[in-house]
């Protein structure tokens, strides 16, 4: 319960901090980028840290890298779906979910990290 209650201040004292930062940059449409992804990894990697050492945390920055790239290649796949295949959206987002999986587990094994 107490772990839960340290990751709500941290990660609301860190999306608050991001919020900021996005409000002060232009253009205002990279306030979303800011908004919770980065706010979420920094609390859980600070929490994983402090509870289980350096080794895991460093094993869960790896596979936090791992699953962004692997969404920014499933971000490209669905947008080739939609404007060249003409896909309906549901369908590409569908279809590119076994990209994404491939790409993250590969990127984690080619990498050394978690299997």
């Amino acid at each position: 319960m107490t772990e839960y209650v340290i990751r709500f201040l941290l990660g609301g004292a860190v999306v608050s901090a991001f919020a900021m930062l996005g409000d002060i940059l232009r253009p205002k449409s990279f306030a979303g980028l800011f908004g919770a992804a980065p706010s979420v990894a920094l609390a859980t990697l600070g929490i994983a840290l402090y509870q289980h050492g350096v080794n895991y945390a460093a094993l869960q920055a790896d596979a936090m890298i791992a699953g962004a790239i692997a969404l920014a290649i499933y971000s490209v796949v669905v947008c080739h779906l939609l404007v060249r295949a003409k896909l309906r959206a549901l369908t590409a987002t569908l279809l590119s979910l076994g990209v994404w999986l491939v790409a993250a587990f590969g990127i984690l094994i080619v990498a050394g990290g978690q299997t």
